[in-house]
């Protein structure tokens, strides 16, 4: 009935009667209860033939999977592989498993992505660390069903990286590092764990068998007292000596919490225990490896697995690698997390750590002093302050002489043991602390700086940009005009123009060009007005439009007219709907609120083929800002269908309009969500007196040039390559992020056309500014990535090209404008 790795061929029939049948009552029940969890909600969606075809390939080829894995590793891994042939698979979870992975072909990007990362986490997680054949037949079966569900529904597998937004790479890390730190914990404590990496039971948690036998021979022998003394410690411990044991594991698993919320701290936490682990696994393997005659009998752990299990190096040396390969993991992506903690909390994080452990070492050491006949011998005050370091510290890791002294009665153990999880418990709570405290807007005296002139005297409709993470400032003479910018291959590349009073504006120009010049920078003005442009122009700088913004003068605006029909009908409609409009910030937001946004945002992600845009087109980490404003589209039942946020537009200390930033829409919530959220915000804001709301800019599209409303002023310095190239880069985009069709979604309110450019001294130095400006808003792109856009961009159909040229496309009438396939407008892309 069972299947094992000797089923086949003697006992083949096996392979299908092993999924109905289980060990226990208990087995019985939890399949039947597996069967109804994921059979009730997928058989109906993917029908019975599907299902039931899913279910048996991927458990029939599971099978398969595992008996060519244990094959194919028998000759490096052979003991491993043996005992892992030992084990048997009973039950249908191989057959569900892969089911449910087939179904979720037919999910919403986000959810097959996030159904598919916990389930083969949780198998690889088995089938590493735990091991045993049915952990590798279901390892098998879920892949087989990833593969298939596609095939089911006439598509063929894709295969890539996935691509992911920054909060959706700090969680994957996170969930990766978690995984790292549970498996050995998983190993350790799970009876005969024999997978390939249950060697860093012995590495991470220090969580050593003790046979009765070995105890005997090390304690009868006066040269090994610290063996001794270290086999009786792991043979008394108890839950709280077992947390002890697994403290490493447990300091990974909290800062695993601070990396899905992109804290550095938690970074350089994870670094330094990842970097302490390695050197403690080359310690280890240098140890077992160059002992030259291991006595066995003796032995616990890693040596004794070295010396009778593992004969081969490379079984020992590949698992021990897997710290080093954490810890170049966490180095490579550390860009990723760079959110510092307000000023002085980990200082006073420290100050309360250190309290704590001076106040639990003097309760250890007077409670000590009174339970002292429940020790065995009876300890005194030397013995037991002595003593006081051992019980913060891992089981075990510091037993360089034997312990003077066990607990005996249940108080003693109860202090011996409890000391170190209190002390551990509490700080975990003090961490987890300081990663929920509010993050601060800026941390460096420049950006406070740059924040406070932007608020009194005047920038652009963009300026709110410059505050963003990853910008540098220069400041003038005077110290009344910036310019934030950012370094990148030789190229200061700007964002936007000078912020200042209106008539400094050209001599901050010309300032910051010459301290680029003394610093060896080429200077690149990005997203400028036309005013800058001409300015520039009669310097003898070249531009090159790169956006088109979309202004909406308020004090005219009403909505009324056949040409505003799609507004008042998305209006009405959410009337209907029961959907309101409400103000919020990210900060004040209640938490589903907040965990509706996040999965907007990272269904928006999902779903794209290229990496999330940074630089002027802001994502999640931009919204955590209390000057920033959050317009919702909610319903009845609290449910987020769209949400926008605005950036102030600031002259000389008063508010003069709002710039739209962020935006997203719930793919199977309220269609016009994004229109209905536009135009109240327009009413709001005219109502509270300001003069404008910008759209933003549509990167690389142009509103018809033949039409004199909507014409951009031209420029005779961009007929050319370089306008071409960027023809060819918006039309390759375009079936990605949309560009050009936001443009047109836009044409439905009505705007005033506003050209927006790129300003650079000299040609020569395009090249330069090109590979800035891409590594600027794609700073995770990879190589496949860049040659892909590359390839597409070149092999366009040269008579399409022509042709769109010659006769751009018009802009759609307003009500007759489909829904934007880019839901997050922003001033420019990479050129």
């Amino acid at each position: 009935m069972a299947a094992t790795a000797h089923s086949l061929p003697g006992n083949w029939w096996a392979v299908l009667t092993c999924a109905l049948w289980a060990q226990s009552l208990g087995g019985y029940l939890l399949g039947t209860a597996l069967v109804l969890a994921v059979g009730i909600p997928l058989e109906p969606r993917m029908g019975s033939l599907k299902f039931a075809a899913a279910g048996l390939a991927s458990h029939v080829l599971g099978i398969g999977a595992a008996l060519g894995f244990l094959a194919v590793t028998q000759q490096t891994l052979r003991s491993l592989t043996l005992e892992m042939s030992g084990h048997l698979l009973l039950g249908p979870s191989a057959l569900i498993v892969g089911a449910l992975m087939a179904g979720t072909a037919m999910m919403p990007t986000l959810w097959r992505r996030r159904v598919r990362l916990v389930v083969f986490a949780l198998l690889i997680l088995l089938a590493l660390y735990s091991g045993g054949f049915a952990h590798l037949v279901r390892l098998g079966a879920a892949a087989t069903g990833a593969l298939l569900g596609p095939i089911l529904l006439g598509r063929l597998p894709t295969f890539g990286r996935p691509v992911s937004s920054r909060h959706e790479g700090r969680v994957l890390i996170a969930l990766l590092l978690a995984v790292s730190a549970v498996g050995p914990v998983v190993a350790g404590l799970v009876p005969h764990a024999a997978g390939p990496l249950a060697v860093l039971r012995f590495l991470f948690t220090n969580i050593q068998p003790v046979d009765p036998q070995n105890l005997q021979n090390l304690c009868s022998d006066p040269g090994q007292a610290k063996d001794c003394a270290a086999a009786h410690l792991q043979l008394r411990a108890g839950a709280g000596g077992i947390f002890m044991g697994i403290l490493p594991s447990f300091l990974l698993l909290l800062l695993a919490d601070g990396l899905s919320r992109g804290r550095r701290f938690a970074w350089t936490g994870a670094v330094l225990i990842q970097l302490a682990l390695s050197l403690l696994a080359g310690i280890t393997i240098a140890g077992v490896l160059l002992r030259a005659a291991p006595d066995t009998s003796a032995m616990e752990g890693i040596g004794a697995i070295a010396a009778s299990g593992y004969a081969h190096p490379f079984s020992l040396m590949v698992p021990l690698l897997l710290p080093i390969a954490l810890s170049l993991l966490l180095l490579i992506t550390r860009r990723l997390f760079l959110v510092a903690a307000p000023s002085g909390t980990y200082t006073r994080l420290l100050s309360r750590v250190l309290a704590l452990g001076v106040s639990l070492g003097a309760f250890y050491l007077l409670a000590g002093l009174a339970l002292a006949g429940g020790f065995a011998p009876v300890p005194g005050p030397a013995e037991l302050l002595a003593d006081i370091p051992d019980r913060f510290l891992p089981l075990g890791y510091m037993v360089d002489v034997s312990p003077a002294f066990f607990p005996q009665s249940t108080a003693a153990v109860l202090l011996y043991e409890g000391i170190g999880v209190i002390f551990w418990a509490a700080t975990a709570v003090l961490v987890l602390n300081t990663f929920l405290r509010p993050v601060p807007i800026q941390h460096n005296a420049g950006a406070a700086r740059a924040r406070d002139i932007l608020k009194t005297r005047e920038g652009s409709s963009l300026s709110w940009m410059t505050t963003w993470q990853g910008n540098s400032y220069w400041f003038s003479a005077t110290g009344e005009s910036f310019v934030a910018y950012r370094v990148i291959g030789g190229i200061a590349l700007t964002m936007g123009v000078p912020v200042g009073p209106g008539p400094d504006r050209e001599d901050a120009f010309a300032d910051f060009t010459s301290f680029c010049t003394r610093e060896g920078w080429t200077p690149c003005f990005y997203s400028v007005p036309q005013d800058l442009r001409d300015h520039a122009a009669s310097r003898g700088w070249r531009s090159v439009q790169v956006a088109q913004e979309t202004v909406l003068p308020l004090d005219s605006m009403s909505f009324k007219g056949k040409k505003f029909q799609d507004i008042r009908t998305a209006m009405n409609n959410a009337a209907k709907a029961g959907i309101r409009a409400e103000w919020m910030t990210y900060a004040t937001a209640p938490f589903p609120v907040l965990a509706q946004i996040q999965e907007l945002s990272e269904e928006w992600v999902a779903d794209r083929k290229m990496p999330e845009m940074g630089f002027t087109l802001g994502s999640l980490d931009e919204l955590n800002d209390p000057d920033v404003r959050l317009l919702l589209a909610i319903d009845g039942h609290h449910r987020v269908h769209a949400v926008l946020s605005w950036l102030p537009v600031y002259r000389n200390g008063t508010i003069e309009g709002w710039t739209l930033d962020y935006m997203r829409r719930r793919s199977t919530g309220f269609r016009a969500g994004i229109e209905f959220l536009i135009a109240s915000a327009a009413l709001s804001f005219k109502d509270e007196g300001c003069g404008f709301m910008s759209l933003s800019g549509a990167p690389l599209a142009r509103a018809n040039v033949t039409s004199p409303d909507l014409a951009a002023p031209s420029d005779p310095q961009t007929v050319g390559g370089l306008d071409r190239l960027l023809d060819r880069l918006g039309a390759t985009l375009e079936p990605v992020y949309g560009f050009r069709s936001l443009l047109a979604f836009k044409a439905k309110f009505q705007p005033r056309y506003e050209p927006l450019y790129m300003l650079y001294p000299d040609a020569a130095s395009l090249p330069a500014i090109g590979n800035a400006v891409t590594r600027a808003y794609l700073p995770t792109i990879n190589f496949g990535e860049s040659l892909a856009l590359a390839l597409r961009m070149v092999h366009r159909p040269t008579r399409e090209r022509s042709a769109a040229l010659r006769h751009p496309a018009p802009v759609p009438a307003a009500n007759h404008v489909d829904e934007p396939k880019d839901e997050r407008p922003g001033a420019v892309t990479p050129g």
